[in-house]
């Protein structure tokens, strides 16, 4: 089922045309490379939410790019609800879709006020935030690269590292996924394969953790090209 049309009925594929049943679907707008936009895939696939949403590739920092008129910022993820109505940032959008069914698994309303899990989230967006910082810095051309932003990112990624060294045993980073799992799992992923450097190297606790969630189906199926 995909939404409600202008009576009670649900839409349903027997019920209206590919093109309309095309129509009908939420449409979000991804780079694969960026690790905002994988969190929101995962969660797409984590919920079984594949026949709601269209995946489309964006193109951005592209001068006249079509995007820009569907999203001005330019920014990935994008989310376009069944409704027309759009919406940016990772954390909303994932929060979004967490949502649809009315059974959040990876935003527990419990956890709103849950300060020992809040820092450990967080803590996982800052590192996930300076590894992209880094990465935008090395797409520069080498001569517009920052030496000091550079060095600053990579001392950074592994002071965060080793507290999550530390912090991976906690009980909060143990069983069922939640969204601190997915976000630092994604980054230290993002590290690896962008050239940074592989995060967990000497840090036994976090590779044994790392292995662990990387079975995931949906860690699988959104992996880097």
């Amino acid at each position: 089922m995909i939404g409600k049309t202008g009576g009670d009925d649900y839409v349903t594929a027997a019920t209206i045309s590919a093109t309309e049943w095309a129509a009908h679907l939420m449409k979000l707008y991804v780079t694969l490379r960026s690790p905002y936009a994988r969190l929101a895939r995962i969660l797409v696939l984590e919920k079984g939410l594949e026949n709601r949403v269209e995946i489309i590739q964006a193109k951005t920092r592209t001068p006249g790019s079509p995007y820009y008129q569907i999203n001005p910022s330019g920014r990935v993820p994008f989310l376009v609800d069944d409704a027309g109505i759009g919406m940016e940032d990772s954390q909303l959008i994932c929060a979004y879709l967490d949502s649809l069914d009315g059974k959040p698994r990876f935003h527990d309303p419990l956890r709103a006020s849950d300060w020992d899990y809040l820092r450990l989230e967080y803590a996982a967006r800052s590192l996930c935030e300076g590894i992209c910082v880094w990465g935008r810095e090395m797409g520069r051309p080498e001569s517009e690269r920052s030496p000091t932003v550079l060095a600053h990112e990579v001392a950074r990624a592994k002071r965060m590292a080793d507290v999550f060294e530390d912090r991976v045993t906690d009980p909060l980073m143990q069983g069922a996924p939640c969204m601190a799992h997915l976000i630092l799992a994604v980054a230290l992923d993002h590290a690896h394969k962008s050239g940074s450097g592989d995060l967990t190297n000497g840090r036994p606790r976090l590779a044994t953790w790392m292995r662990s969630i990387s079975d995931l189906p949906s860690m699988q199926r959104t992996a880097l090209p």
